[in-house]
């Protein structure tokens, strides 16, 4: 409900803005773009932008591009077999029994996923969000289960020449308190084919390592 109120004003403001038709507005609009021509604002302080600009920028920042182009070519259904490490070095826990859902949604600027299967012997069921964000120009990925009551958001960049997106983020470990680090490699083998590693830190020492990896091949 909050992000509603916040887009719903964020389009009041360039609704206001860009309909505005007094003469003394549109002097004193012409007036703010002098000033911030000739003056550079100090570190924390707001800088204004006129109307038009915002509005072009707001446009440009919401239309898709080739990275969600990129994602959009894993829609569909996908076989997916889960290997995970409980600790460093402990012996793999392998589950095959894994599918997986991509989707592009919202005129394409998001990817849906949908994860069931089953997780260390339990049912079990996953939900998350990726896209691109065009104005940090970044990669980012939530996610959410049915084995948590927490989401985890990472952020992340492409790498051209190892075909993969390498996400990075904090989370609270429930067991002792701390916050976390995370890491989330997803690499694009081929247009049927991707393989995703998540790394953790191990819970006796804290040491990241790789605890888990997904191979996605695609249904046919």
């Amino acid at each position: 409900m909050k992000r509603i109120a916040i887009a719903l004003c964020t389009t009041c403001i360039l609704f206001a803005c860009n309909n505005g038709t007094d003469s003394a507005a549109k002097t004193e609009e012409k007036k703010m773009d002098s000033t911030v021509k000739e003056s550079q604002p100090k570190n924390g302080e707001w800088i204004p932008v006129d109307s038009a600009t915002a509005m072009k920028t707001m446009m440009d920042m919401g239309t898709p591009g080739p990275e969600h182009a990129m994602l959009a070519k894993f829609d569909g259904r996908w076989n997916a077999e889960t290997t995970m490490w409980m600790a460093d070095g402990a012996p793999p826990m392998v589950s095959k029994n894994n599918s997986a859902t991509y989707k592009m949604i919202m005129g394409g600027r998001y990817q849906q996923t949908s994860f069931k299967g089953d997780m260390m012997g339990m049912p079990y069921e996953g939900a998350g969000i990726t896209g691109y964000d065009k104005a940090k120009k970044v990669f980012f990925t939530s996610w959410m289960d049915n084995m948590s009551t927490m989401v985890m958001n990472m952020e992340g960049t492409w790498d051209e020449a190892s075909k993969s997106i390498t996400f990075t983020g904090k989370m609270l470990c429930p067991a002792n308190g701390q916050m976390c680090d995370m890491k989330e490699v997803t690499k694009m083998m081929d247009n049927n084919t991707q393989v995703m590693e998540m790394y953790g830190p191990d819970m006796k020492t804290g040491k990241m390592y790789k605890n888990m990896e997904i191979k996605f091949t695609r249904s046919k």
